[in-house]
């Protein structure tokens, strides 16, 4: 560990300075809200343009010292990937603050395809309400989460990347950790059908293994106004490093788990026109179909899985 840290000190300060701030976006970005008010709060855009690949190569190379040495990573069924062309890349969210997955997802499509295939993860708000994130945000190619945003990286040949389960997703707890958890959210099928793009998905083990949700809290969510004040739907108890028991809201030092990455066959509706997303039917349809496809993956990936320590030498798919 003490020979990890010394060699992340290599990398420059404004990258290091990133990874950490990213794990700060929604205490930082509910402070700055507070503080301002609900209507006060400017939301800063962002543009698929801003995306710097200079800066994400060295993002990407301390990325990779992490993944290697830290996680001991593995990426499975990369090449299935369109080598061109919009795409909405759908994942499981984990991990609460400390959005690994989303890093390695980005660190594995530039490893194979290199700087000029972009992909946009598409973020919270709170991530747009901080005027220090959200510069280095979007140099990373982050974009507001919405439809708007999503068409206008598609529009320019980009795949997006986006997490429909959200906090319910990420904070689901730790027994449920092998779980497909999109809380039946069917806004990406309505952006994938209306665009015409296939979804890929991409399923991440390991990641929900870096600390240990005991509760989601959807209930204090809800009694405690957060939900209105946030948009988050959970206020989770978890036991993580170095805080002991607390709220998940705070960021964190994640556990060395074993992380594997695996994509699956990209899934298109071509029985589905565009005027039917509005359709309830046929979301219903689709949302099944991706879920249970996701689920596959992740049944693929977590059999015979040990925490922290991940499959080992099982047969691989």
């Amino acid at each position: 560990m003490l020979r990890l840290v010394s060699a992340l000190r290599r990398f420059p300060v404004d990258v290091r300075t990133a990874l950490y701030l990213s794990t700060l976006a929604i205490p930082r970005g509910a402070l700055t809200r507070a503080v301002a008010g609900a209507e006060g709060t400017p939301v800063i855009e962002c543009d698929p343009s801003l995306r710097d690949p200079a800066f994400l190569a060295d993002m990407m190379e301390l990325l990779q010292e992490l993944a290697d040495k830290y996680f001991r990573w593995e990426v499975r069924g990369i090449e299935r990937v369109p080598a061109s062309g919009p795409a909405l890349m759908v994942g499981n969210h984990n991990g609460g603050v400390v959005n690994t997955e989303s890093y390695l997802t980005l660190l594995a499509v530039w490893n194979h395809f290199g700087p000029d295939r972009a992909l946009c993860p598409l973020s919270h708000d709170l991530v747009f309400f901080d005027p220090v994130l959200a510069p280095i945000a979007s140099r990373m190619g982050v974009l507001r989460a919405g439809h708007e945003s999503a068409a206008k990286a598609f529009r320019q040949g980009h795949m997006t990347l986006v997490y429909p389960g959200s906090d319910l997703d990420a904070w689901r707890p730790f027994k449920d950790r092998g779980r497909i958890e999109l809380g039946q959210r069917k806004g990406f099928l309505k952006l994938a059908l209306r665009e015409g793009v296939p979804i890929v998905p991409v399923v991440s083990a390991g990641t929900h293994e870096q600390m240990v949700v005991l509760a989601r809290g959807d209930e204090l969510a809800r009694r405690s106004g957060i939900k209105r004040f946030l948009r988050a739907e959970a206020v989770p108890i978890v036991l993580s490093l170095p805080w002991g028991l607390t709220t998940g809201y705070l960021p964190y030092i994640p556990l060395p788990a074993q992380t594997t990455l695996q994509f699956g066959e990209p899934i298109r509706f071509e029985d589905v026109d565009p005027g039917q997303a509005d359709d309830d039917k046929t979301l219903d349809r689709c949302y099944e179909r991706v879920r249970s496809e996701m689920q596959a993956l992740l049944d693929t990936v977590t059999e015979g899985r040990r925490w922290l320590l991940g499959q080992g030498k099982r047969r691989r798919s």
